[in-house]
């Protein structure tokens, strides 16, 4: 974490909640606190397990988790 005021603070958690919101959120309509609580945690798995990421070379995030391991393992 960089000192308050440098833009680059927050930047992945921004542009995370900017695509929950974009591609989950505005689409469904809430009626209680619990109903949005797992339709987040529904998102969530989906975002990582399901969804490709052209950043990763088109994988998911826990495809990527698991070779970056791999990897380490290697390494080490």
């Amino acid at each position: 974490m960089s000192r308050k005021g440098n833009c680059w603070d927050n930047a992945v958690a921004e542009s995370f909640f900017k695509t929950i919101k974009y591609e989950w959120l505005y689409r469904f309509k809430y009626s209680s606190t619990e109903q949005l609580s797992d339709s987040i945690t529904e998102y969530i798995n989906w975002y990582n397990t399901k969804r490709i990421h052209s950043s990763l070379g088109y994988k998911t995030p826990l495809e990527m988790e698991i070779k970056l391991k791999h990897i380490s393992k290697k390494v080490a």
